[in-house]
């Protein structure tokens, strides 16, 4: 009997192998793009929306390229200090790649980088265990807005409803979620249901490279910060 490909052993060391030479690519990429683009700047992200980030990526990409992923290794790609930095001044660019953070470079002009990623937001609903932005509530009476065969799924969310000749009523007030708070599953799925869209993909410039100068954009933070870190 043949064996089955299951049970079949995997070499770690090819495991290993593969995600060394993963990583190998992606440190020769960025310092390919390095040398392609005028300039490098470190972004940082909120409630990342990975769809309507590729049309970003895409919208932009005759002109520039992102790079998202471990911070690691793409600090190792531009060199994490004077001794071994790709080239002059960059190492203070992997220096702010903490945290959700990517690169951007580009060959855009610094205004439109600004306008780009400063206009930029994109509304969408809020996942489990994002931050409610404002209290959402419901009144007792008539949810005119479902139809009767989603009573039993309400109900399973934790609502106080029933069906009241044929239409969905709340027995009592409820509140869905309170500002501040985390949402639980329940809260994120009726949120859903009420069309209401409490999160904001939002894209943060932190600092620009270019061969002749470096810039700061975040508040806070001052270039002796980047230096001694």
């Amino acid at each position: 009997m043949p064996k089955s490909k299951r049970n079949r052993a995997v070499s770690l060391t090819k495991t290993k192998k593969k995600g060394r030479e993963h990583k190998e690519t992606i440190v020769n990429s960025i310092r390919e793009a390095v040398e392609n683009y005028n300039s490098i700047y470190v972004f940082t992200f909120e409630n990342m929306r990975n769809l309507k980030f590729k049309e970003f990526r895409e919208q932009l990409k005759s002109t520039s390229r992102f790079f998202l992923g471990s911070n690691k290794v793409m600090q190792v790609s531009l060199g994490r200090s004077v001794a071994d930095e790709i080239r002059p001044g960059i190492h203070k660019v992997s220096k702010l790649l903490r945290g959700d953070a990517g690169l951007f470079l580009t060959n855009l002009p610094k205004e439109e980088v600004e306008r780009l990623f400063n206009e930029y937001e994109e509304y969408d609903f809020a996942r489990t265990g994002s931050i409610a932005m404002e209290k959402v509530e419901l009144k007792e009476g008539p949810l005119e807005q479902f139809t009767h065969e989603m009573e039993p799924f309400l109900r399973k969310q934790g609502m106080p409803v029933r069906l009241n000749k044929g239409v969905v009523e709340l027995v009592s007030d409820y509140v869905v979620c309170e500002e501040g708070k985390h949402l639980s599953p329940e809260s994120a799925r009726i949120l859903r249901l009420l069309g209401i869209k409490m999160a904001t993909f939002r894209l943060h410039l932190i600092c620009r490279w270019s061969p002749e100068d470096f810039e700061l954009y975040r508040e806070g933070q001052d270039e002796s910060d980047v230096e001694s870190a």
